[in-house]
């Protein structure tokens, strides 16, 4: 990634006046700002100043995204950017080109031109009279990605990020493949994005808003197809992978992530090779901010986003630092959960924090079983001296719980035992002591497939006494890349492939009593797309082991604050978010599908009068032994107004399916103005499948 230093662009007098401010108790907030770029676009921003900061100059914090931030952030930016302010700091909220009220077009995520943008957007923000010229970066997710991105070239304003829910490898552990298989997921974000990135500019704030909008819409790009082109680790997912080259970020950066969530895995290795000031905290929760997110306890993420503020960002920074929550420059926080029965979402979740001076930690240890024969998982020396096959039906798997747990549905894994029947399990003695689980598991065996393809799935579950299996943690792994992600490594039938499998990284107590189950399957359905052909595997003989990382370090001596936020969002709810999950099996033909509904609500925000009602449909049906048979099918439908003004809706869906040998690429998108279609637009492609 090339490094671009810049000075801040010479202070201007002037503050935001593109509208009136409003005042909220001592705050002010600009609704639309516009940010000038030198290629002529403008990019819209929300932005909130203490009043004091128009003779006082303060620190500001970005977030840089392609949502509304007219609505489609808006409640969670209500809760956050008002409590920094009162707390004297700037909150600029900004959409990327091509989104929100932003002129230009957007094309792909992660381009070299959002990354050129957000510099462009840190001078402005740097040279503005309320700002003392130094910047902090937020957000999670697409922000989270960002932020490290940006700091890897070293705008000279930006001083320290707070990165959530994101990751430094682009191919590794985003939403598109997991140990190279190519994900369902990959669909469901690019029908997403087709929607997301569909929504309205708001013609209170944009004149000619219809027009921008046709624009947009007649230059939305498929981006399941520019993802499924790419199916090796090659230059595409290197850029923006801020992984080349740690060394590339010199500030200081706070890593946050949760267990429920699918970016976990970043965590240890920024804390391990980043060279500045670091922290870590990883919480029970799934992809939210931690002062509201589930399952709990939240926590007062934004007193800890502060901590880090003051510490970095103040004209004269406090060396020592907040003694109670920054006890090392490389320290971690993390939440060992307790064991309790499997289910689809927890409201909380039991457990105690933790902590680490150091990753990797000299408080975290290997324990190491062996997979051996008569499916015994066994702590002492053993070998497996028999094959074993491993039989997965392509419909097995829907107890896997979503990629990524996002809309708080039904989306966590459940009970494993359902999975575990088509799989090859090895399953401990009843342990005598509980052990405390912080770290990545790791699985290593030789394997054999029965075609040119395949799927390792590699479960590590909790078997409880009551019987019930709970998933620990999981790993995946693409036989094509077993040995380098960037490079196909050919499959011969029957031969012997030795392989590596890295666990996602958890904190996780085993109870004494319980038993630890390590199972292999072949397939993993709905999480990954099935394999060209239905390809069985076997475990060959040998000393095939599971390296466990147990914790033998000190709790957390500092407890975490509570919860705190601002007022939030003035909202009226037509109709409350609904989601479900149902799986259903076609006993005739075989076919099972599951089935995803995501109803996000129906609102209207009462400050400014924007009604917007947003509903998602996934479903994907695969055969049990006909991998040709597989296909899923998305719809998104939005709809935005305002009463007496205008009405919009944009109807978006993807179809995929596929042979041995291609991927078969469909979409659509139809959107209407007060029920006059201004935009249609079909796309058919024929994808090669490379390694997937």
């Amino acid at each position: 990634m090339a490094l671009r230093k810049t000075t801040a662009m010479k202070r201007r007098s002037d503050v935001p006046q593109m509208s009136e401010p409003q005042e909220l108790a001592g705050l002010l907030r600009w609704e639309n700002v516009e940010i000038p770029l030198r290629d002529g676009t403008v990019l819209a921003a929300r932005i909130w100043l203490p009043e004091s900061a128009l003779s006082r100059p303060v620190p500001a914090i970005l977030e840089y995204l392609p949502y509304r931030k007219r609505d489609g952030t808006a409640v969670r930016d209500e809760l956050t950017y008002p409590y920094f302010a009162a707390r004297g700091y700037a909150g600029v909220r900004v959409d990327m080109r091509g989104n929100g009220e932003s002129t230009g077009l957007m094309l792909d995520e992660y381009l070299a031109q959002e990354q050129e943008d957000a510099l462009e957007v840190i001078d402005w923000i740097a040279a503005q009279s309320w700002c003392t010229g130094a910047l902090g970066m937020m957000g999670i997710s697409w922000g989270g990605f960002n932020s490290l991105q940006l700091a890897a070239l070293r705008p000279e304003p930006l001083k320290a990020i707070i990165t959530l829910c994101s990751t430094d490898d682009r191919f590794a552990d985003d939403v598109h493949y997991k140990g190279g298989v190519l994900m369902n997921e990959n669909l469901g974000w690019a029908a997403t994005m087709l929607s997301f990135s569909a929504a309205v500019p708001d013609p209170a704030l944009v004149p000619a808003a219809k027009e921008r909008w046709v624009e947009r819409l007649e230059a939305m790009p498929l981006l399941a197809k520019n993802w499924m082109e790419h199916q090796t680790r090659d230059d595409y997912w290197r850029h923006g992978s801020v992984c080349e080259d740690y060394s590339d970020i010199e500030i200081p950066v706070f890593a946050v992530g949760g267990w429920g969530d699918s970016y976990k895995n970043t965590i240890p290795r920024l804390m391990e090779n980043l060279s500045g000031p670091r922290q870590a905290l990883v919480g029970p929760w799934i992809h939210k901010y931690p002062h509201f997110a589930v399952p709990g306890p939240a926590v007062g993420f934004l007193q800890e986003a502060l901590a880090w503020w003051d510490r970095w960002l103040a004209d004269e920074p406090d060396e020592d630092g907040d003694s109670e929550r920054h006890f090392a420059e490389s320290a971690g926080r993390y939440y060992i959960q307790e064991s309790v029965p499997p289910a689809p979402m927890h409201a909380f979740r039991p457990g105690r924090w933790v902590q680490t001076d150091s990753w990797p930690s000299a408080d975290v240890e290997g324990m190491t079983f062996t997979l051996s024969d008569r499916g015994h998982l066994s702590a002492q020396a053993s070998s497996l001296s028999e094959p074993v096959l491993i039989s997965t039906p392509l419909t097995a798997g829907v107890g896997q719980g979503e990629y990524c747990a996002i809309w708080t549905g039904p989306d966590l894994p459940t009970d494993q035992r359902a999975d575990e029947a088509f799989a090859a399990s090895w399953t401990s003695e009843p342990m005598a002591e509980a052990l405390d689980i912080l770290g990545q598991p790791q699985v290593s065996l030789t394997v054999a497939s029965t075609t040119n393809a395949g799927q390792l799935t590699v479960r590590l579950t909790d078997l409880r006494p009551d019987g019930g299996s709970a998933l620990i943690t999981y790993g995946v792994l693409n036989l094509r890349l077993r040995d380098d992600p960037a490079r196909l490594s050919p499959v011969q039938p029957e031969e012997p492939m030795s392989v590596i499998v890295g666990l996602d990284m958890a904190g996780y107590q085993l109870p004494a009593g319980h038993r630890i189950r390590v199972s292999i399957s072949s397939a993993n359905f709905p999480l990954l797309t099935p394999p060209p052909v239905r390809s069985d595997l076997q475990v060959l003989p040998g000393e095939p082991q599971l390296t466990l990382p147990v914790f033998t370090g000190q709790d957390l001596t500092d407890p975490l604050p509570k919860p705190a936020a601002a007022s939030g969002a003035n909202l009226t709810t037509h109709r409350a978010a609904s989601p479900r999950r149902t799986v259903s099996t076609d006993i005739a033909t075989g076919l099972t599908s599951v089935t995803i509904e995501d109803d996000l609500g129906d609102v209207t925000f009462e400050d400014h009068g924007l009604r917007v009602a947003q509903q998602c449909r996934e479903e994907y049906t695969v055969h049990p032994d006909d991998a040709g048979r597989y296909e899923a099918n998305i719809s998104w439908r939005y709809q935005v107004g305002r009463d007496g003004e205008f009405n919009a809706s944009v109807i978006s869906g993807y179809r995929l399916t596929c042979d041995e040998d291609t991927f078969y690429l469909q979409a659509q998108q139809t959107a209407r103005w007060d029920g006059e279609t201004v935009q249609q637009r079909v796309w058919d492609e024929q994808i090669p499948r490379v390694a997937s």
